[in-house]
């Protein structure tokens, strides 16, 4: 068994986000961790980017190839790119962390358009958005409260600018669907509401409230690492 961490929207180095919670799990269970690299972050080659959703899918999709048996994680964005990724013989559960699991012909930007305080987000004028009207500290304030100022401070560095076609895209398959689930909601997230992540984790096998802001892998690893836990002891 192995872990496949899928990142969020408009970042970079899903290692670096995961790392904390990834070094807990291996210390515990044996399991290692991947995290999947997102062409539509620039993550891999610069043409890739363009591929968007689709491409960021068929990431996911290789990462798996490799794989006898998953426990697959997305957080936030990540949602949508494992129901694109469709359906897998390696994923064995899926682990959603204030995420998405939208239905067939669901985009990401009108997921997240219904929001009352949606994240700012701006065209960059070459095929690209980036988060707009932020700073380090509202950064933190909105989407790290609960980090200290270091921690806060590195996932700025870690912002990206990323493909429009990963918003714009409908999802053309429901991944999530007939897969063993695990929603882990944050009941003190500032980014995604803790309304519009209950009417998604309502479609999961199962939900469990974390007392956490948007990056619980970060902030409190030892509580992602109990729900994991718990998927193994369920085999």
């Amino acid at each position: 068994m192995e872990l496949v961490f899928v990142h969020g929207a408009l970042v970079r180095d899903g290692s670096w986000w995961w790392g904390p919670t990834a070094e807990m799990l291996r210390e515990r269970t044996g399991v290692r961790s991947t995290a999947v690299a997102l062409p539509s972050c620039g993550e891999t080659a610069p043409d890739d980017v363009a591929g968007g959703l689709v491409a960021d899918a068929a990431a996911l999709r290789g990462v798996l190839d490799g794989l006898d048996a998953a426990i697959v994680v997305g957080h936030s964005y990540g949602g949508t790119v494992i129901a694109e990724a469709g359906t897998h013989p390696a994923v064995a559960h899926l682990v959603l962390v204030s995420s998405y699991l939208p239905d067939v012909g669901q985009t990401q930007g009108g997921v997240m358009s219904g929001e009352p305080d949606p994240v700012t987000i701006a065209d960059g004028g070459d095929g690209t958005v980036h988060l707009s009207g932020y700073d380090a500290a509202s950064f933190g304030a909105r989407f790290l409260q609960d980090a200290d100022e270091t921690v806060q401070r590195q996932a700025w560095e870690r912002r990206t600018a990323q493909a429009a076609a990963a918003f714009v895209t409908p999802t053309s398959t429901a991944g999530w669907q007939g897969v063993d689930s695990t929603y882990l909601v944050c009941q003190e997230d500032r980014s995604t509401t803790v309304a519009l992540q209950r009417s998604h984790a309502a479609r999961a096998t199962r939900a469990v409230d974390l007392p956490t802001g948007h990056h619980p892998f970060l902030t409190r690893p030892d509580l992602v690492v109990e729900q994991l836990e718990a998927v193994l002891h369920r085999g």
